[in-house]
């Protein structure tokens, strides 16, 4: 089934890596005792993540 919904080998690979990073994300939002700085830092990693996607 993770064949038929994902493709290739390289595109597996790049989701695997998207859900690592982002259960990492939220275990890191589960430490942070404020909730202003989970909003900060999410802005901060959409920016840089569309930086460098698109750039």
């Amino acid at each position: 089934m993770a064949r038929a919904l994902l493709g290739s080998g390289s595109m597996k690979k790049v989701c695997g890596f998207a859900l690592f990073w982002t259960a990492i994300g939220m275990f890191i939002m589960m430490l942070l005792p404020n909730l202003v700085w989970g909003v900060i830092l999410s802005v901060i990693f959409l920016v840089l993540g569309y930086r460098l996607f698109c750039c």
